[in-house]
């Protein structure tokens, strides 16, 4: 029996997933599943290629309640620039949550990672950022400091944004395309230290292997998320900080403790009694989020199967409610 699948390019997807309160919501349900212990999720399959400076990342997890279940699989090769190629790229797979078959492939060449990334970072902002933040810092210049912010403003509305970088002129070309699409104030900021103290909320998205925040400029009513160490061997956060902090959360203790910020306090010997609480009991009620504005919370995100199947899903829907995308028989 000759059944439909949808082929749906980054073309396609851009015009019918954007990152906006949809996607954040979608991603949080997600979240919320995880925190109950609902979802199948297998270990991150990942692959280094030294000879080419490359990875490759596979994730995947069933979400019971939704309709599809995606595999992705995230390529980055990081001297594709020097040919003119792009370093990161990569596609989904969704099948039927229900018989297993293909429904579509989605060659988004990492348009959707980038979505529900930033869609996790504005989860985590939800939860546990101050109820009020002026100002926000971005350590990092690419596309994800870009995103994050975006993603935090949907849901801390703060008027000035600090951006942090190793290439000033990076820094001020991100600072300027930040003013440009949110409409508040953004400028560089050369002082790391500076950009933290005037921050209430700070996001680092940065691939560094050695600590770019440090602990002793954490100061009451600071919330971090870390999104830059995906890998063993990344570290952004300072591993003392996540002791010294009144909270720190984690998108997926397993996956933090292997590649997360999580691992770095652990290996220093910095990290000790139990595992800290998971975004999804904090977003459940079933773990104790920030108690007080004046907190210091860190929330450690690593990158789950599940926000990859929350947004297949959810993309797939959008793309049938536009029309768009073509359909092949198989």
């Amino acid at each position: 029996m000759a059944r439909d699948i949808f082929i749906l390019t980054e073309q396609d997807l851009r015009k019918c997933v954007c990152l906006d309160s949809a996607s954040v919501d979608v991603v949080e349900k997600a979240f919320a599943a995880l925190g109950k212990g609902d979802v199948i999720m297998p270990p991150i399959l990942s692959m280094e290629i030294p000879q080419a400076h490359g990875e490759v990342d596979v994730k995947t997890a069933y979400i019971p309640g939704f309709a599809g279940f995606a595999i992705k699989v995230s390529p980055g090769f990081f001297e594709n620039p020097k040919l003119g190629l792009p370093s990161l790229n990569g596609l989904m797979m969704l099948f039927s949550a229900t018989t297993g078959l293909v429904e579509a492939v989605l060659l988004d060449n990492g348009y959707l990672t980038d979505v529900r990334t930033a869609a996790a970072g504005a989860v985590a902002a939800r939860h546990l950022a101050p109820r009020e933040v002026k100002v926000a810092g971005v350590m990092g210049t690419g596309v994800q400091a870009r995103l994050q912010i975006e993603a935090a403003h949907l849901v801390r509305p703060f008027r000035k944004v600090l951006v942090w970088g190793r290439d000033e002129a990076k820094a001020e070309a991100c600072a300027a395309d930040i003013a440009a699409r949110l409409g508040v104030e953004a400028v560089a900021e050369p002082d790391p230290a500076r950009l933290v103290a005037q921050s209430q909320l700070v996001v680092t998205t940065t691939p560094a292997r050695e600590p770019i925040l440090k602990a002793e400029w954490l100061h009451p009513g600071l919330h971090i998320t870390a999104m830059g160490s995906d890998q063993a061997g990344k570290n952004e956060i300072d591993p003392r900080a996540l002791s010294a902090a009144d909270l720190l959360v984690c998108d997926r203790v397993s996956q933090c403790e292997k590649l997360g910020e999580l691992r770095s306090s652990i290996e220093a010997g910095l990290w000790e009694g139990a595992m800290p609480p998971e975004l999804g009991q904090i977003i459940n009620g079933t773990a104790s989020g920030r108690r007080s504005e004046k907190d210091v919370t860190i929330c450690d995100l690593t990158g789950t199967g599940a926000q990859d199947t929350a947004i297949a899903t959810h993309a797939l829907e959008m793309a049938r409610e536009a029309k768009l995308g073509s359909v092949i028989q198989s």
